[in-house]
């Protein structure tokens, strides 16, 4: 049997302040009925002035480590996947983090590939455990999207929202774990989805500001496209790499970007509602923490068992995606389903 990475935790951490679709009315013209209709999105949370992205990571990692029962010292490496880190260049989150934890054993890194992060994080992770040279990793997508939207852009505002997700991966020689991963990318599309500046072709400076030149610009129609074909696409690549079939898949896990777009991907995979995860309504889109926040929701409301086949999916700017098909192995007793409210005080108590 081929070593495999298996989730053995799980965590996720979201800020207390919810801001539903009727607060932005009184930002932007917009509606209540135009976000859900066209998104899905009912509200979404939003970071406090003492909440940044490492705090959000801090939190979801210290629930994964919990839920897996597992010394922080025996810990070999830290990924964090954000678009949002705390500090523009350097350090990373994940350094901060893997010291904020005691992983004193343990690397550390950011990885960028927007909505796609989480995707692109675990394929890594999962390929560093199989290689042999790592055995356990914590994996985590974390983001602030709130620092950089543009509320007095409608088209942008009301589609994201902030939190972070975590797993913890460990080698084993089982059956469960890893079976698949894809990526890709094409950087033909980078312009329809950016931040234009802050970078080393447009630094800072009061022009790029004045010009608002440090927030979102998206293309919506253009990135919608996108979306509903690669999600299909992707998934069926993962799935076809894994050896199984349509059929074999208990629970699809998508990207939470857009309910049009999980929907369509979904009847593309002829794919009935109960076998699609979607919270999209309470969180927005939240890049790169999504998907493991879809997951730890997922089981904590006991839609995951052993034995099950998920499947993981993300798409974002780059234009890039991402998609992995994981065999469940972990049980997961009553007492691990954590409500949303206890995650939220643990998160805020962890706030500078």
């Amino acid at each position: 049997m081929a070593r495999r990475a298996q989730i053995i935790g799980w965590g996720k951490c979201v800020p207390e302040r919810v801001m539903t679709n009727f607060e932005l009315e009184r930002l932007v013209d917009t509606s209540d009925q135009w976000i859900r209709t066209r998104t899905g999105i009912v509200e979404r949370r939003i970071a406090g002035p003492g909440e940044t992205t490492f705090s959000l990571a801090l939190g979801a990692a210290l629930e994964a480590i919990e839920v897996a029962d597992i010394n922080p010292a025996r810990i070999d490496m830290v990924i964090v996947a954000t678009s949002t880190p705390d500090y523009g260049a350097f350090p990373s989150v994940a350094s901060l983090v893997q010291h904020a934890i005691g992983a004193t054993n343990a690397g550390a890194f950011d990885l960028n590939a927007a909505c796609s992060g989480f995707a692109y994080g675990f394929a890594v992770a999962g390929d560093m455990i199989a290689s042999g040279n790592h055995r356990t990793i914590l994996l985590i997508g974390a983001e602030t999207m709130s620092r950089i939207i543009d509320w007095t852009d409608r088209s942008t505002c009301v589609l994201f929202g902030d939190g972070a997700g975590a797993v913890v991966l460990q080698a084993t020689d089982g059956e469960a774990g890893v079976l698949s991963t894809v990526l890709g990318s094409d950087g033909s599309g980078a312009h329809l989805l950016c931040v234009p500046a802050g970078g080393s072709r447009l630094p800072a400076s009061p022009d790029t500001v004045a010009a608002r030149q440090h927030y979102i610009r998206m293309d919506g129609r253009e990135v919608y496209r996108f979306a509903v074909n690669v999600m299909s696409r992707a998934a069926r690549e993962a799935i076809a790499r894994a050896g199984l079939s349509l059929e074999d898949i208990d629970l699809f896990i998508p990207h939470q970007a857009n309910i049009r777009i999980i929907q369509s991907a979904a009847r593309s995979l002829d794919l009935p509602p109960e076998k699609v995860f979607v919270n999209v309504d309470r969180y927005g889109n939240t890049s790169s923490a999504s998907i493991p926040i879809a997951l730890c929701e997922a089981l904590e409301q006991g839609r995951i068992h052993p034995s099950d086949h998920l499947v993981f999916v993300g798409f974002g700017a780059g234009l890039s995606w991402g998609a992995a098909v994981v065999q469940w192995g972990v049980p997961v007793p009553p007492q691990r389903r954590r409500s949303l409210e206890a995650t939220s005080q643990q998160c805020m108590s962890l706030s500078p």
